[in-house]
C-alpha cells in the first residue's frame, strides 16, 4: 500500500519539530545550569533524539541555544525590505528596527520570556558570544544587500550601504549591551531609540568650547 498526502512537506515538519525540539531543550538546559555544565549528549537525550540527530541540525551547543534569536534578523530586514524607498537608508535601517519592537507578534527581544537572560550570558561567554556573532553578521550581509538594492549601487563598489548597516547594527548592538549591563529587561527600546539618536553630525563634529586635536593655546612656548 503506498503512502497517500505529501510525503515531503510531511518529512519537513517532522524536521522542524526535531529542530525545535533540540533548540528548546538546549535553551532550558543552558539557562538552567549554564553553558558549560550543560553537553550536546544531554540536548540530545532531552529532545528524545541521538547525538547524530543533533549534529545533523547544529554545529554546536552554541548554535542550538542561539536557535531562539536566529530569526531576527530576518524579521528586521523584512521590514527593511518594506520601508518607503524615499526613506534615506539609515533612516529606514532604523524604523526597521522600531517596527520590529514594537510587533508583539515578532515577539522582539524584550517580549520573550527569558532571551534578556541569554543575551546576557552572550555577554560572558566567549564561545556562546562567538557563534551570536556569526549570526548577526549573516543578517548584515542580507541588510546591505537589501540597501545597495534600494540604491540601485553595486556593494563592492560603493560603500554606502555597507557603512549604514555598520552604524545601525552597531547601534542596535550598544543597545543591547546598555540594556544587558542596566538589569530593565523592558527598557530595550528606550535605548534603542537613544543610540540611534547618537548616531548624529554631533559626533563628527568638535564642540566650539573644546580646541581641537594636537592645537596650542596662545602664549605657549617652544
Amino acid at each position: 500500500m503506498y503512502e497517500t498526502g505529501n510525503v515531503p512537506e510531511r518529512r519537513g515538519r517532522k524536521a522542524r519539530r526535531t529542530r525545535d525540539a533540540l533548540a528548546r531543550s538546549a535553551f532550558d538546559l543552558v539557562l538552567e545550569r549554564g553553558l558549560r555544565s550543560v553537553t550536546v549528549e544531554e540536548i540530545a537525550q532531552a529532545a528524545d533524539v541521538d547525538r547524530r540527530t543533533f549534529s545533523r541540525y547544529f554545529p554546536s551547543k552554541e548554535a542550538a541555544v542561539l536557535d531562539a534569536v536566529r530569526g531576527d534578523g530576518d524579521r528586521i530586514n523584512r521590514a527593511l525590505r518594506e520601508r518607503p524607498p524615499a526613506e534615506p537608508p539609515l533612516t529606514a535601517y532604523r524604523r526597521a528596527v522600531l517596527e520590529w519592537l514594537d510587533d508583539a507578534e515578532a515577539e522582539p527581544w524584550h517580549l520573550r520570556p527569558r532571551i534578556f537572560d541569554l543575551l546576557a550570558m552572550a555577554e560572558e561567554e566567549p564561545t556562546l558570544y562567538a557563534a551570536y556573532h556569526h549570526i548577526r553578521v549573516d543578517a548584515q550581509e542580507e541588510s546591505v544587500a537589501i540597501l545597495a538594492e534600494r540604491l540601485g549601487v553595486d556593494p563592492r563598489q560603493d560603500l554606502r550601504p555597507a557603512v549604514t548597516v555598520a552604524a545601525g547594527a552597531g547601534a542596535l548592538l550598544a543597545a543591547q549591551a546598555a540594556w544587558v549591563r542596566g538589569g530593565r529587561p523592558a527598557a530595550l527600546p528606550e535605548f534603542v531609540v537613544h543610540a540611534f539618536d547618537a548616531l548624529s553630525t554631533d559626533l563628527l563634529e568638535s564642540r566650539q568650547d573644546e580646541p581641537a586635536p594636537h592645537s596650542t593655546t596662545q602664549g605657549s612656548t617652544s
